[in-house]
This record gives C-alpha cells, structure tokens and sequence, in this order.
C-alpha cells in the first residue's frame, strides 16, 4: 500500500490547494446532515419528547458518535488503510482479498461483505439526492410561507437539471464546489455560534456522562434514539471512498480544520435554539438564521446539497467502473467529459436509472423525514462491512500497535451493530427501501459473476487448448498479409473468433497476436508489468495486458508505436481486431432458469467489447457465438 502522492505528503499552499478540493467533494454529504439529523430525533417515528435533559442527551450521543465513528474510526484508522492510494469499499475488498490469499473461505466471505456494501452503496447514492434538496427546499415553508407549496416541484426541478448536466461533466462546475462549501460550513458555524452564545449552557453536553446517563436509565428510548442520531454521521464513508483523488492529509485537515467545529457549533446551536423556544421544532436549521437571512440561507443550502448530491453520483459512477473492471457487472457505456482528468467520467445508463430512482422517491416520500427512515440502514450497513473489512486488513498486516487498534475498531463494530439495529426498527416506515435495492443489486452482481465464470468454464469445454493448436496443423496453415488481433479472456484456449476463422477460411494471418486484458486488484498497474509478449510460434504473439481496476481500457494506446518490441509493431492500416460476442441459450441448468434469464438479459446490455476497449471501428470483425448454461 501506498498513498496517492508519489513523494512527501502535500504542505503549503499544495496542501491548502487539496484540502479546499477535498471540501468541495468529500464533505458535502456529511455537511447537509444539519438540516435534518438533530430535528429527527424530537419529530421522526420514534420522537422523544423536547426536554432540556432529552435535548442535552441527544447532542452528548451525537457529539461523541461523530467523534468516535468519524474523527477515531474513519479519520485516522481507516484513512490509513489504502489500496495504492485509493479509498472505497471495494478497493478494501480488492485488498483484502489479495491479503486472503488461498485460506479456505476467507476469500469468499471477504468478496461477498464487499460486494453486498457495494451493493447498499447504491442505495445510498440514490437516497443522498432526494433527502439533500428536499430538505433545503423545505427551508421555503419557513422563510416564505406562501411559497411552501412549491417544495416538492422545486426539489423534482432541481435533481433533474442535476442529473442533466452531468453529460457535460463536473470540470467547470467542480472549481467552486470549494469555495461555496466553505462558506456553508462557515455559515454553519456562525449561526450555531450565535445561538450558543445566547444559551451556553447547552455546552453541558460535552460531558459523556448526559449519554451515558440517559442510555442506563432509558435504554429503550436511548437505543430508538440512536436512529436518529445516526444520521449525523452519514456521509463519513465519502471521506474514505474520495481519498483517492486528495490523499489523507488533506481530508484530515479539512475535518479537523474546519467541518468538525462548524458541524458542531451548528447541533448545539440548534439544541440552544428549542431549549429557547420549542416552536423552533418545526425546523431548527432555518431557524437558527434571522428573519431577513432565512431566504438566502434556502438558496445557500440548495447549493450545498447540489454539491453533496453530486459527490454521490459521481461515487456511483467510479463504483459501477470498478465493479465492471473487477467482473461483477456487465461492461457499460462510458463516457469522458474532461480531456485532462480520466476521473471525470459518465455513464448514461447510471445517470438516467438514478434519475428515475432519486424523482420516486421524492415524489414518493415527499418529506425529508419519510426519507429519513430509508438513510440509516443502506449506510449503517456499509459501514459495518467497511469496520469488519479493516479488522480482516489489520489483522493480516500485523502492524506495530495493531492489538490495540483490533480492540478500538471491535469497539467501533459494536457501536455501529447497535445503530444498525435501531435503524432496523424503521423498517416498516421505509427502512426496507435500502435493504430490497440492496438485495437486487447484490443478486444482479452476484448472477454476473456467476454466468461469467460459467460461461468461461464452457468455453474451456469446447474450445481448443491453445496447446494443442500450437503442437498441431494450426499454425501451418495459409497465411494473408496483415495482423489479426484476437482478444481472448482465457489464454490457454484458441479464441473462438479464430476457431471459425480455420473452420470456414482455413487461413491465418501473417501475424497473430492473441491479446489478453487482465484487471489487477489493484488501482494502477506498475509500467514495468503492464505489458508481457510472447512468442509462441513463427509469427504468433500472446500479449498479456494488465491494468489496475481504476484503470479504463484503451487497447490502441496501450500498443501504440514499438510498446509491443521491434519485433512487433501493429500498423492502424494492416491490423484487424476480431472479437467474440455471446448469447446464452438453454443448457443443462447450470444456473437456475430466472438467474439465467437475468444474467441473459445482462449480457444482451453489455457494451461491444470493441467500444469498451476503444478499438477503432474500422478495424474490427464481431463474430458470434454462442453458449449453453
């Protein structure tokens, strides 16, 4: 493992530089919690009733939840656990499983957790929207009354141009997320400053003993409570899944530098609010800010949550890259919107079904506390695969001081079992949303996976061994001017493309190049190993190539000029690249008949090969096959 810089951690104005970037993109999510986490506890499903000792009580289990979950777990635990710099769970995943290696089951059972956190990821992409832009339109009620109406088209109107513009990509946009998220969690301090200011006593909360004392003597209430609660802490998985595109240093210094004491001056100065007046329940935020300024703040929230909303759909982007990179989805258009950043991607598909998705919510839900009840489990969820996948590193790794970090990050597991299991009493208030998506997108990963190993274990069945077509006639047969390119998944067998080239032409090329795409566990692939030749026979080649997972295929580049050897270059003008494409029909039942129909279907939506790897159109031969599962 190392971290995303290739020299010294990042100083000076470098530094000042990421950590305003990291603001933009990281801390939207968490950021918005304010606008809806603390009024939950007193006006959601399981209210608790506006006392000073219940108001004190929730800010002492939120204040040391943040700190404990986000400030210890994420912050400094977790952040220091990267794959090669990239962050997420399923970069987790990938390094867990290569630390596996072949004991027994723990490969499988490490694969399965990360996939089912992907999995719940999704569902949290999709909610973040809806709950995010609802719950700053909902500031019009209080700022303008006569406007509370035009709530739920506002919100509707607002994801859409979202999601519209996502095409053009984030690039332009994307240098003032920065700077307007500064000047919300500025504002968030400010406004929960003042408030303190004018009760300070609710600064009692500090002392753990209030959330210990409540959590003894009303453990049913406490442990209800905690749902609420939880959400304070959603969006502190962004800070591990986007350190990829920062590093550590610049995330730890914008939590601690900035998001951390504004978050918390903006709780407790809510919590001072209704201790003041307990008609500010309606909606605390808003009414933390004067008369004149409420309006404004709605304009300044609806920025911030548009920020937040697009860290997810971004994230949900990277994530369906890297679960297609890593074979557990079929291959998807993808598009670039940036000619200098490879990570400013798009991809259609995902846009418009999350679109469809985040509007039905929306129109569904119609309230930031209906959706309130749909957060907690899709991240709770994620987070406590992300703990039990750090423990399974930590213990792997055998680091200095890494029993006491065992024992602090069980510590953090069974918290996050008990906000998990709260969240659970939400089920029947729309709770079950995030686990029914989370359970059709694990078995649409899963089926992928499946058909695809199954595919390539029939394969293997018919196919020929590329061995015996070296020993035998193959080779010896008439050749035509020109390369032929032979993408292959598999290279100890003939590609089938070549199969039904000798069967029905009984010619070769001149010079054969079988070409191989491997995708590592790992971000990048090192440049001394990403490509491997070999020769195998008079004017046959195996070319290996491996690309790390975050890594997007561009096979031409890749073999541009003399990257292959003197010995073999491809010229564009004589070079033809022949792919296979499958279909599935009937078989022996290897899959059960609807995971065959679903995995039929997935593969019917799969991108061409040639487009996903970027071969140039006039240079390419499909040719069909097809297989029996």
């Amino acid at each position: 493992m190392s971290h995303p810089v290739s020299s010294a951690p990042p100083s000076g104005a470098r530094l000042a530089r990421l950590t305003l970037a990291a603001l933009g993109v990281v801390y939207g999510d968490i950021g918005t919690s304010p606008l809806y986490a603390f009024k939950e506890a007193f006006v959601g499903s399981h209210a608790i009733a506006l006392t000073e000792a219940h108001v004190l009580a929730t800010l002492s289990m939120l204040f040391w939840a943040v700190m404990a979950i986000v400030s210890l777990k994420y912050v400094w635990i977790v952040l220091a656990y990267d794959n090669e710099g990239e962050g997420g769970v399923l970069a987790l995943t990938a390094l867990a499983h290569r630390l596996a290696g072949r004991r027994r089951a723990w490969p499988g059972a490490v694969i399965v957790g990360g996939i089912f956190a992907a999995a719940l990821f999704y569902g949290d992409a999709i909610i973040t929207p809806a709950i995010s832009v609802l719950s700053a339109m909902e500031g019009l009620s209080v700022a303008e009354p006569a406007m509370a109406h035009w709530e739920l088209p506002l919100t509707v109107a607002i994801l859409m141009a979202l999601f519209a513009i996502q095409r053009h990509g984030t690039g332009h946009v994307g240098r003032f997320f920065g700077p307007v998220t500064v000047v919300w969690f500025l504002s968030l301090g400010g406004l929960g400053a003042a408030s303190i200011a004018a009760n300070p006593d609710v600064l009692r909360a500090l002392d753990p003993r209030l959330a210990l004392d409540f959590a003894v003597h009303h453990h049913g209430q406490a442990f209800l409570l905690l749902s609420a609660v939880f959400l304070a802490l959603t969006g502190g998985e962004a800070l591990y899944a986007d350190m990829g595109h920062f590093g550590a240093r610049p995330v730890r210094v914008a939590w601690y530098g900035l998001v951390l004491p504004a978050l918390m001056l903006n709780y407790f100065g809510q919590g001072a609010l209704v201790l003041r007046d307990t008609a500010a329940l309606e909606n605390p935020f808003y009414l933390l800010a004067p008369e004149a300024l409420q309006l404004p703040l709605v304009a300044l929230a609806a920025a911030a949550t548009v920020i937040a909303s697009q860290a997810t759909i971004s994230g949900a982007y990277s994530m369906t890259l890297q679960a297609a990179q890593l074979g557990y989805l079929p291959r998807v258009r993808i598009l670039h919107t940036s000619d200098t950043e490879r990570g400013q991607i798009y991809i259609p598909s995902v846009n418009w079904l999350m679109l469809a998705a985040v509007v039905a919510l929306v129109l569904e839900f119609r309230s930031s506390s209906a959706l309130a009840a749909a957060y907690g489990i899709a991240v709770s969820g994620t987070m406590i695969i992300t703990t039990l996948l750090t423990l399974f590193v930590v213990s792997r790794l055998g680091r200095r001081g890494g029993p006491l970090l065992l024992a602090g990050l069980i510590l953090f597991l069974a918290l996050e079992c008990l906000f998990f299991s709260s969240n659970l009493t939400k089920i029947a208030e729309g709770g079950w949303l995030p686990m029914v998506l989370g359970a059709l997108i694990f078995l649409a990963l899963t089926t992928w996976k499946q058909g695809t190993s199954l595919m390539a274990d029939e394969r293997r069945r018919i196919d020929i061994p590329m061995a015996d077509f070296l020993s035998g006639p193959g080779p010896d047969v008439p050749r035509i001017a020109g390369t032929a390119v032979y993408l292959t998944s598999d290279p100890a067998i003939v590609p089938s493309a070549l199969f039904h080239n000798l069967k029905h032409f009984k010619v070769m090329h001149e010079r054969t190049v079988f070409l191989h795409v491997q995708i590592l566990d790992q971000p990048r692939a090192q440049a001394d190993e990403r490509l491997r030749v070999l020769a195998l026979a008079d004017g046959v080649w195996r070319v290996d190539l491996r690309l790390g997972f975050r890594e997007e295929p561009d096979i031409p580049a890749a073999l541009v000029g003399d990257a292959l050897g003197a010995d073999l270059v491809l010229d564009p003008m004589t070079t033809t690249y022949f792919v296979a494409r499958s279909t599935v029909v009937d078989g022996p039942g290897k899959l059960d008949p609807w995971r065959c129909a679903l995995f039929g279907w997935m593969l019917r939506q799969a991108e061409s090969p040639a487009t996903y790897f970027r071969l140039p159109p006039n240079q390419v031969v499909e040719l069909g096959t097809q297989v029996m599962l």
